[in-house]
């Protein structure tokens, strides 16, 4: 099932132009993929942490940028975890202005512990995603 998060584009989010500045799309990406993990395991990274050590790392990403967006537009990043397991998820996260697509990109995070090292995500958390 795919989450939606739903955005405004502020003047802070543009350039000199009033085009969205290319990196803050990755800035919208997070905050839907913080929000989905928020909702689907009813926890926030803070938890994961200090209750599972349990901490979600980018490990690489893909986007392509089809369209752009500008001062005073509504987006909405759509999320979609498209593959997981106890080490890994893959989120296809696309970004829509006014229903028309205008960013596509393919996330990898990495699930790992305080000290920086592999480990899994609980089986009744991942089977929450």
């Amino acid at each position: 099932m795919d989450h939606k998060y739903k955005i405004r584009i502020y003047y802070e989010d543009t350039d000199a132009g009033g085009v969205v500045f290319y990196a803050n799309y990755f800035k919208f990406t997070e905050r839907a993929r913080t929000e989905l993990i928020y909702e689907k395991l009813k926890l926030k990274h803070l938890d994961l942490k200090v209750k599972f050590d349990v901490i979600f790392v980018v490990k690489s990403l893909s986007s392509k940028y089809i369209a752009p967006a500008k001062f005073e537009d509504d987006l909405v990043v759509v999320s979609k975890i498209i593959e997981k397991s106890p080490v890994r998820l893959i989120l296809e996260q696309n970004i829509e202005k006014a229903n028309k697509l205008i960013f596509m990109s393919t996330i990898e995070l990495a699930v790992v512990s305080s000290k920086g090292k592999i480990t899994k995500l609980p089986d009744d958390l991942l089977s929450l995603l």
